[in-house]
């Protein structure tokens, strides 16, 4: 009977001390905040970027110890504003870029001040631009071509009727007969006065 006893005793005593080291172990496990889960969640192909990122952790964050960014090919940043904590949870503005692999790289607190850091990875199959502002475009200078005369106006013109060719013109009559049938004239009228005033002979 008191053999029975203390085998009983025994199983207590040892079935204590697990359960308590099973505890004991766990207390810090518990202590450390670790991430429950993500939207997108990792290793996700998307078509279509997300709006906004977010990650879900095990116990409360602290807005003040809690960071997170997210960057895409080339290391190019791929988020808008600054993280937003609520609760448990983490979110930030998405701004895709070209397609390929993003990586989202977080950094949280634990209650017992232990830092807890990891990436979430996912790739967006289809670019879109990073910058909605259009990247300015070069273009070639065009030719320079010798300038060309206008055309000439005639709103200043002369109004003076060009000269006709002398064919058409009554100035090319000749003047010369005119000149001496009046000298023919003039002759005439002469003599007749002088043989008028000349003294008759007696008869």
């Amino acid at each position: 009977m008191g053999g029975r006893v203390l085998r009983l005793a025994g199983w207590v005593v040892t079935i204590g001390v697990a359960l308590g080291l099973s505890l004991w172990s766990a207390a810090p496990a518990a202590a450390h905040n670790s991430l429950a889960g993500s939207t997108p969640a990792d290793g996700a192909r998307l078509a279509q970027a997300p709006t906004r990122i977010e990650l879900r952790f095990l116990a409360r964050l602290d807005p003040n110890t809690t960071k997170i960014t997210v960057t895409g090919p080339d290391n190019v940043p791929a988020s808008r504003g600054a993280p937003t904590v609520n609760g448990s949870r983490v979110g930030v503005d998405f701004a895709p870029g070209a397609a390929g692999l993003y990586i989202v790289d977080y950094q949280v607190r634990s209650a017992d001040g232990h830092p807890v850091s990891g990436e979430i990875r996912f790739t967006l199959t289809t670019g879109t631009p990073a910058d909605p502002s259009p990247s300015p475009t070069v273009t070639a200078p065009a030719p320079t071509s010798a300038p060309v005369d206008p055309a000439p106006s005639t709103a200043g013109a002369s109004t003076t009727p060009a000269a006709q060719p002398a064919a058409d013109s009554d100035d090319d009559t000749p003047v010369w007969p005119w000149v001496v049938g009046a000298v023919v004239l003039l002759a005439a009228l002469v003599a007749g006065l002088l043989l008028r005033r000349r003294p008759r002979s007696g008869g």
